[in-house]
């Protein structure tokens, strides 16, 4: 699908998931029918999804994790498909660099960390090295939640 101009403006005022189309199509001077239209193209073909995402410090007991994955092998993409399905996990990063993976974590501060590795992470084959960035604090950081 072609990202042109109308596309991203549609998705630059979905910002607000809330959002009517009504409204949208009034701020871009377009027919409700086209942005109606232009959205269900959009999540049809996965490059638009709505949802609703959290601020990670403002839910209590719960942490946001970075960390960086060194692989054995360079089975990237179906690693990164077995950390995309562990507890707690966010997103998943193919990345260049240092790192094989970089994994987008929330986990809850009771132990949440030691449990993820010991219950979770230590069953994936292939883990040459682990490095792990605990979030204080972040800016304009939302993320979807998911049930650690």
């Amino acid at each position: 699908m072609r990202m042109d101009r109308i596309n991203l403006a549609i998705i630059r005022e979905l910002r607000d998931g809330r959002r009517s189309f009504k409204k949208i199509a009034e701020t871009l001077s377009l027919a409700e029918n086209t942005v109606r239209s232009r959205y269900e193209k959009l999540t049809a073909a996965g490059i638009l999804q709505v949802c609703g995402l959290v601020d990670p410090d403002k839910i209590e007991n719960h942490r946001l994790v970075y960390m960086g994955i060194k692989l054995v092998g360079l089975n990237l993409v179906e690693k990164a498909k077995e950390f995309v399905k562990l507890p707690g996990v966010i997103n998943v990063c193919v990345v260049t660099g240092r790192y094989d993976l970089i994994l987008t974590v929330l986990l809850k501060e009771d132990a949440g960390l030691l449990t993820f590795f010991k219950d979770h992470l230590d069953r994936i084959k292939g883990i040459l090295s682990t490095e792990t960035f605990v979030s204080y604090k972040g800016y304009n950081h939302r993320v979807p939640y998911v049930l650690p």
